[in-house]
């Protein structure tokens, strides 16, 4: 960030022209960025080897019934008859997997497998294709429908388990999931992908993620996933319709769900991608401008990629209002000045992420 508080992008220049060595950060007021840069690193090691990965490799395993326990309590004993999600498994094995794939510890590789041959097993819907959204304790199908938010992570998942294992048949299950959701949620004639269907692929009335979102059509949050998974999948799988379907959705966030010389997304849309709410979600602003950012990228086209740069620090200067005095990321605003106050932990993770790309 400059000193207004805007995300630049450049290097700064002394009243000469040339450039600032950064002067200020020896004097004890701001330390090199070098030595931010590696404070961050080494912290977000040791929480990750020390915490994170221990609580989700060796608490919530389910030794029992396979996969990952749908819920503990905060001592973290398994809270029975909760039922396991679609969201949590596929977030396991992309874990595990991307662990593995930096670390090449088997203990992380056996914990991807797991949830590898859970979602192969119990969620997969051999019927009607895709995957279910919740199954019981047990692996027996519960709610059976199909979230297109779910497929992409799954297919995100299962992208990065392949770089893993190098499995045909995983990378292989990736690929027709892709060519489903091409089929089944595409929405053709405007753009884009439908929310949710039932099991048999037909239409449902209620297509929410959770109770605090809004019943429409089309949504910000599943299109920036289907994002992340098409760039996740074309970096194992270079095909050029996949390519161009990632193009197709970077052109939807450029001009839909941000529009031009916007600096916020919109959340909610109908069919037709007339908006729905004025709410804006800073967390998911910063979680796109970096997602948008490594999208274009993958897609290899130089003058796409320069202008979802620009597009990128729009929205970091845009998540960068949701600052507070704390230095962290407020929750929302409704879009007329007034903010909720309150910080989600996820919305922190991308802070981190995402205004370090646009720092770079």
């Amino acid at each position: 960030m400059d000193n207004s508080g805007n995300v630049s992008g450049r290097k700064r220049t002394t009243a000469g022209g040339s450039e600032d060595k950064g002067s200020a950060d020896v004097s004890g007021k701001r330390p090199p960025a070098e030595n931010v840069i590696a404070e961050l690193r080494d912290f977000a090691l040791q929480e990750l080897e020390n915490n994170l990965l221990p609580f989700w490799g060796k608490r919530m395993a389910d030794r029992v019934n396979g996969g990952f326990l749908g819920a503990v309590n905060q001592e973290g004993n398994p809270l029975p008859g909760e039922p396991k999600g679609l969201i949590l498994n596929a977030r396991m094995l992309w874990t595990f997997a991307a662990v593995y794939n930096h670390d090449k510890r088997y203990d992380y590789m056996d914990l991807a497998l797991r949830a590898w041959d859970y979602i192969a097993t119990r969620f997969a819907d051999v019927s009607f294709g895709g995957y279910f959204w919740t199954v019981d304790e047990s692996g027996n199908p519960l709610d059976t429908k199909k979230q297109t938010y779910a497929q992409a992570f799954v297919i995100y998942a299962f992208a990065e388990y392949y770089r893993a294992c190098g499995r045909q048949e995983v990378l292989d299950a990736a690929i027709r999931l892709y060519r489903l959701i091409e089929e089944k949620c595409a929405e053709g004639t405007h753009g884009g992908y439908l929310e949710a269907f039932s099991r048999s692929w037909g239409e449902i009335s209620d297509s929410r993620l959770s109770e605090k979102d809004m019943n429409e059509r089309k949504t910000m949050n599943t299109h920036l996933h289907v994002l992340e998974a098409y760039t996740s999948l074309l970096g194992v799988w270079n095909d050029k319709g996949l390519k161009e379907r990632l193009k197709h959705l970077i052109t939807v966030f450029d001009e839909k769900i941000v529009g031009p010389g916007n600096v916020h997304q919109k959340l909610f849309f109908n069919e037709l991608w007339e908006c729905r709410s004025e709410v804006i979600s800073y967390g998911h602003d910063i979680e796109a401008s970096w997602l948008l950012y490594e999208a274009a990228q993958a897609a290899g086209d130089p003058a796409l990629a320069d202008n979802v740069a620009e597009l990128s620090l729009r929205l970091a200067n845009g998540a960068a209002e949701g600052v507070n005095r704390f230095g962290g990321l407020t929750h929302e605003s409704d879009g007329k000045g007034g903010t909720d106050g309150e910080m989600e932990w996820w919305a922190q993770a991308e802070s981190v992420v995402g205004f370090l790309n646009a720092w770079r």
